[in-house]
């Protein structure tokens, strides 16, 4: 770690871990911006696991001390430094339940990791394509490192689920192009300069060849190695997981609580919407109707370019009024997902300096014909005024709060909270004019509620209440979960199962959104009670977007105050 000032203040220590941290994990400081990190890519191997832990107690050492010094106990040093030691403790505890050991999912795992960071490399020069051939070269390493890792978890009776592990491998087959196909890191070097054809072709083929390697490893032998182990995590690992993505202690059954009174509530709505759409029809009967004859866009450039106006709309729309946005963070960008991504639309933020904008990703599975119901709300999630401007205004307030802060310590629940907030937030304020666009709307929202109810259930092997149309007074399994998940979304099959894949493999995550909603909206409710008429709603949004990442337990306590 950097040699930092005995009299450093937390945002000091805070700032010294992230450059520490980058030299540890080069694809963390290629989203930064950071171009020393572009030819290289971390270890994933249990001792390169082990030198990241070893960094976060360190960094816990010398926060301790920087919170004894004068000055420590000023908003902007006492906000960081209660973040940073929250977000250390619950990756350290993470790590030391040796969870590093069975990381196989099918949206977030070191081999997910090292693929996507060349997504947003920078492409402009020769310079940065000898970059990306030298990052190729660092693909075997990489997963051979990230492959002693699962073998080191097999040996310790440590496995990950087997559904998990089949998406996986699908995924790898997809990527390398199946047995004898083209692979994406072939495709991907195609719009390199041709002085370097050679050069990007092999080290492409070479990096694709490590990929195929690792899906013959987890077909052949991880999958064997685990076969009839869980897919559910249990209470303990789940209390762990909830720690680390939601930044609180949970009180797990109020959550699985609320998760059902959101349901109910929202099906009302649902119904009366869909009324208005089919008389007489149910929700997912006039979602099914809509996605035959509603309202859709033809071509896959096509939605990329609609999407696009319609964050730009939002933008022109909402500065002045209900944000104060700094040009930089006017400027987003719609994209196309890469082949085999999962299901789910996602964001990625724009690097410190902004030479790279926010993105958000579409994933097409396929597809070339998209219904505007199922586009819309999400948008507002993903871009503006969802994902985008809280973590681009992070970024842009970099200097106000910490590196830390405005970049790698975010807090999920409190991202996906912010996120799902904004889509409420365009509904009250009259961008969803029409039924189809608020029964999309709802149905989005009543998908984050059921991910409440199914990922505690099933990881908790919860009852369903007896109030509960769907199997009163039995306890969840996977199954179970996805043939509800089905019921109650306007998503096709193929969305379903994957969703339910991600909650096998990242237990906890997916019941940020509702709850972070949650404490969002108390903390906007407390802020306009103490306020009274005085409660001025763009300058708490502005106030809140500055305030940088906070975990749940935090979050409402300093909304209320702002």
């Amino acid at each position: 770690m950097p040699e930092t000032p005995s009299s450093a203040l937390p945002r000091q220590v805070a700032d010294a871990y992230v450059d520490a941290l980058i030299a540890l994990d080069p694809i963390t400081g290629t989203y930064l911006g950071v171009p020393e990190s572009a030819g290289r890519l971390p270890d994933f191997s249990p001792a390169g696991q082990e030198a990241v832990a070893e960094l976060a107690r360190a960094t816990l050492v010398r926060l301790d001390e920087a919170e004894k010094l004068p000055g420590a106990d000023s908003d902007a040093e006492r906000r960081c430094g209660r973040l940073l030691r929250e977000r250390l403790t619950a990756e350290l505890a993470v790590h030391d339940a040796e969870e590093g050991l069975r990381t196989v999912s099918n949206l977030r795992s070191p081999a997910h990791g090292v693929r996507n960071v060349f997504t947003v490399m920078p492409t402009a020069s020769k310079e940065d394509w000898t970059a990306v051939a030298e990052r190729l070269r660092a693909v075997p390493d990489a997963l051979e490192g990230y492959r002693a890792s699962l073998a080191l978890g097999l040996e310790r009776k440590l496995p990950a689920g087997p559904r998990p592990t089949a998406a996986f491998v699908t995924q790898l087959d997809e990527w390398t192009g199946g047995s004898d196909g083209r692979g994406w890191f072939e495709d991907f070097v195609t719009a390199g300069p041709d002085e370097l054809r050679a050069e990007l072709d092999a080290a492409a083929a070479l990096a694709t060849s490590a990929f195929r390697s690792l899906r013959d490893w987890m077909r052949d032998v991880y999958a064997p190695g685990i076969e009839g182990a869980p897919d559910t995590v249990g209470r303990e690992r789940y209390a762990r997981w909830v720690r680390f993505f939601n930044g609180t202690e949970l009180d797990l059954d109020e959550a699985y609580a609320y998760g059902w009174s959101e349901y109910h509530r929202l099906l009302a709505e649902m119904k009366t919407e869909a009324d208005k759409i089919l008389p007489g029809a149910g929700p997912w009967e006039a979602l099914a109707h809509l996605d035959v004859h509603g309202t859709h866009i033809e071509g896959v450039e096509e939605v990329r370019e609609w999407l696009q106006k319609l964050m730009d709309e939002a933008i022109e729309a909402l500065d002045g009024t209900h944000f104060e946005l700094a040009e930089r963070v006017r400027v987003v960008e719609s994209r196309i997902a890469p082949p085999g991504s999962a299901a789910a639309p996602y964001y990625t933020g724009p690097s410190e300096d902004f030479s790279r904008p926010g993105r958000t990703w579409l994933p097409t599975m396929g597809e070339t014909r998209f219904p505007v119901y199922d586009l819309v709300s999400t948008w507002y999630h993903e871009g503006v005024p969802g994902h985008h401007l809280q973590i681009a205004q992070w970024v842009h307030v970099a200097d106000r709060l910490s590196r830390y802060q405005a970049t790698i310590g975010g807090v999920s629940a409190n991202a996906e909270g912010w996120a799902l907030y904004a889509e409420r937030l365009m509904d009250e304020l009259g961008f969803l004019p029409d039924a189809e666009r608020r029964l999309g709307y709802l149905d989005a929202q009543m998908m984050r509620a059921c991910r409440v109810i199914v990922d505690i259930g099933m990881h908790l092997e919860l009852e369903i209440p007896g109030d509960s149309p769907f199997h009163p007074g039995e306890r969840w399994t996977p199954e179970l979960a996805e043939e509800f998940f089905g019921r109650h979304s306007g998503r096709p099959a193929d969305f379903v199962a994957s969703e339910l894949t991600r909650y096998l493999s990242m237990p906890a995550q997916a019941i940020g959104y509702k709850l972070g909603e949650r404490a969002w909206l108390l903390g906007r409710e407390r802020a306009r009670a103490a306020h009274g008429d005085a409660f001025d709603a763009k300058a708490w949004h502005m106030a809140a977007l500055s305030q940088g990442p906070l975990g749940l337990d935090d979050l409402v306590d300093e909304l209320s105050k702002l």
